[in-house]
């Protein structure tokens, strides 16, 4: 036996939940094989819903577009997508032919989520700008592609993450029941939305199964006992039509408020820099304030935590070693100076803190789901040994804060099953029978799934589809070989992001493509005049297959609490990626074309980083004493990060120690935009502790904020292609 406490009841357990039944041995309850049936309502694939998910996805992925080339960030913003979808058919409610349901919102988000990430996930902000303007000729460069050679690429990049995710569903949804923070919080926030959320218990816990199939669903018991309280149900529903037109008035005000300050930005341009540390400081070392609300809401969206240690990056990065490199000749060029500047000297220290996360991280991860499966590792290198604390730390499997499906094959202490003794003593194939028909009843019905053929024909095809592309656009630039191991490199790390991201809400593809990018470096020789192309490639497609796994396993997570269709879901996803591929190579076309890029308000530090780590790896010296920084620095992080996963159980300890990525953010995107986004974080937070406000209404301030200034740069975009001249 371990450490858990032993079943130890001296009286009788109360009566189980519903939903649960008493376990034999201790009176606990446990989850029925028989859950209380729940009616799902609507459609999950509607043509409508795809229309309107296309649309929303639209706004968001001009935004992505626009903050992307800023400063690299982008978001799915499922929840805004969500709220927006919701609004939309509230206000025709009238005018339509069938309600809109929660499975059809799951299909709008899907659909919007999936348009949103295309420009960080076929690399319009990060490796097409590394390509069209950063590439030396020596290094077969600069490649300005045209408009169609773009689009190829970008459908090439859009499709095989997106079927590799379906067989990992069973894996980390059902068996698992991986947390996947954003896809619980967005289901949550559609069941509020429209009026079914589920019953709690006296004890102030969810009653029923919150990781099962439809979980967020009232079943049958719950909807006769709202229809049977009239009175009740009328008040709950005055309250929920006035909950939702509130949290609309709050985004339509703060998109507005957003829109006014970037339409201003325009004519005042001097706006996005306020020397608010004094003139010297603002133009010889760069420290501005951009006070842009959209940053704001970015901070309110990542945190007090986060917004904090990018905040210590800014101030390492620009405070202490910008000037020291300048001063001591090792930058010795203007600050804003990528090449020369200490701007570009510090871009390597923040790389290698961040190769020194993912490497910690990524690493960690593989390292426990391997002794997850393989047990018998534990004995062969020695682990048992260790101290029970370490040995916890690279066995544990994280809570998912809500109540989940107790199985025989969890590790966690569950005070509902059996003790260990009496579960060893059960034929091993019970055990798996058992298994399979607890698996089968918290799934979709089986014509709800994705066949097993669909997924077997289309990622072979979507692989193929994805060499051949990269073929047409680069030609014998970009050898076969190089491509195919690409793409099977990223289904490997696309393993390791969903699970990341499952467990972390943190989808690390900057970390993947940089290990990609390492990898590539031992496999192509440098005498090769194209590695840093084939370096910048590589890493490009091992990104898009963990960014869209990671994110169509997200809507997934949403879905499968909703009861939709895991088939709607994908198809809708498809389609999604489809649109936003096309969609987003006109819209960087359209940004490129018309703005000066890099420049004063595209200066794409992202595409900075990729090129710089492709140099690095293939085999280019660094600045003056980079490495020495660099390296120390990487030890740092790679030891903060090891101390922050050891105290994974203590989330607020975990916060005070410095995140490596984080922390390389801050450092290289200039102060103005991290000054901003820590004052969001900030608000968050006294918002949180002080005044009570809810997750909801924050993310809808922030939402509001972030779409507001995304839609006006349109506006402004079209402003500066026909010259209207600023002021």
């Amino acid at each position: 036996m371990d450490d858990r406490e032993p079943l130890i009841r001296p009286s009788p357990a109360p009566p189980p939940a519903p939903g649960l039944e008493s376990d034999a041995h201790s009176g606990a309850p446990i989850p029925s094989r028989k859950q209380p049936r729940v009616v799902i309502e609507g459609e999950s694939f509607t043509v409508r819903g795809v229309l309107v998910g296309l649309l929303v996805g639209l706004v968001i992925c001009f935004s992505n577009m626009y903050f992307g080339l800023q400063t690299g960030w982008v978001s799915t913003m499922t929840m805004p997508a969500s709220l927006m979808g919701f609004g939309f058919f509230k206000t025709l409610s009238r005018h339509l032919k069938f309600p809109f349901s929660p499975v059809e919102n799951v299909l709008v988000q899907t659909v919007a989520g999936s348009m949103a990430i295309m420009p960080l996930g076929c690399g319009f902000v990060g490796v097409l700008p590394a390509m069209n303007y950063l590439l030396r000729p020596e290094e077969q460069g600069p490649i300005d592609l045209s408009l169609w050679k773009l689009v190829i690429w970008s459908l090439g990049l859009c499709y095989f993450g997106v079927v590799f995710a379906v067989p990992l569903r069973r894996q980390v949804i059902i068996r698992e029941q991986l947390k996947f923070p954003s896809g619980f919080s967005t289901a949550v926030l559609i069941s509020v939305l429209h009026g079914k959320t589920r019953k709690s218990t006296s004890d102030g816990k969810d009653g029923q199964i919150a990781a099962g199939f439809a979980s967020l669903v009232p079943s049958d018991d719950e909807l006769q006992a709202n229809t049977s309280d009239a009175d009740g149900r009328q008040q709950e529903e005055l309250d929920h039509a006035s909950d939702w037109r509130k949290n609309v008035q709050v985004l339509l005000l703060c998109f507005f408020v957003s829109g006014i300050f970037t339409f201003a930005t325009y004519f005042f341009p001097i706006i996005r820099n306020i020397p608010i540390f004094g003139t010297v400081a603002a133009s010889t070392w760069l420290w501005t304030l951009n006070p842009s609300l959209a940053y704001v809401g970015q901070g309110i969206i990542m945190g007090p935590a986060t917004t904090i240690h990018m905040l210590l990056g800014a101030v390492v990065g620009w405070g202490i070693l910008s000037p020291l490199a300048k001063y001591k000749g090792w930058a010795p060029g203007s600050v804003d100076d990528w090449e020369h500047g200490s701007k570009g000297w510090i871009v390597w220290v923040s790389l290698a803190i961040m190769l020194a996360d993912a490497i910690v991280s990524l690493g960690y991860l593989a390292s426990r789901s391997a002794l997850r499966y393989f047990p018998e590792f534990e004995g062969l290198l020695g682990l048992k040994s260790l101290p029970n604390k370490l040995r916890s730390v690279l066995t544990r499997r994280d809570t998912t804060g809500y109540t989940s499906v107790s199985r025989e094959d969890d590790t966690d202490a569950q005070p509902s099953r059996p003790q260990e003794p009496e579960i060893a003593a059960l034929d091993s194939d019970e055990i798996e029978s058992s298994k399979d028909e607890s698996e089968d009843q918290d799934d979709a019905p089986a014509n709800q799934q994705i066949p097993d053929r669909v997924v077997a024909i289309g990622l072979v095809l979507s692989i193929i589809f994805c060499v051949i592309c990269i073929h047409i656009v680069f030609g014998d630039l970009v050898p076969l070989y190089a491509t195919i191991t690409a793409v099977f490199m990223a289904l490997v790390l696309s393993i390791m992001g969903v699970r990341a991201l499952g467990e972390t809400d943190l989808n690390p593809v900057s970390g993947i493509s940089k290990l990609a990018q390492l990898f590539f470096a031992l496999i192509i020789p440098q005498s090769n005049k194209s590695s840093v192309l084939i370096n910048l490639v590589a890493g490009a497609v091992s990104e898009a297959g963990a960014l869209q796994a990671g994110d169509l396993m997200q809507d997934l997570k949403t879905g499968h609490l909703l009861g939709a269709a895991p088939s709607a879901q994908f198809w809708g996803q498809v389609i999604g990626a489809t649109v936003g591929a096309v969609v987003s190579a006109f819209i960087y076309k359209l940004y490129t074309a018309v703005y000066t890029v890099p420049g004063d308000l595209f200066q794409v530090p992202t595409g900075y980083v990729w090129i710089f780590t492709a140099r690095l790896v293939t085999g280019e010296g660094l600045p003056p004493l980079a490495r020495e920084w660099a390296m120390g620095f990487a030890t740092l992080f790679a030891i903060t990060t090891v101390v922050r996963i050891y105290f994974g159980g203590d989330k607020r300890l975990q916060a005070m120690i410095p995140g490596g990525i984080a922390v390389a953010v801050g450092m290289y995107n200039v102060p103005s935009f991290t000054l901003a986004r820590t004052i969001g974080g900030l608000l968050s937070w006294w918002w949180v502790t002080y005044k009570g406000w809810r997750d909801t209404p924050l993310i809808v301030l922030a939402s509001g904020f972030i779409l507001g200034e995304g839609f006006l740069s349109i506006v402004n975009l079209i402003m500066q292609s026909v010259g209207v001249p600023h002021l």
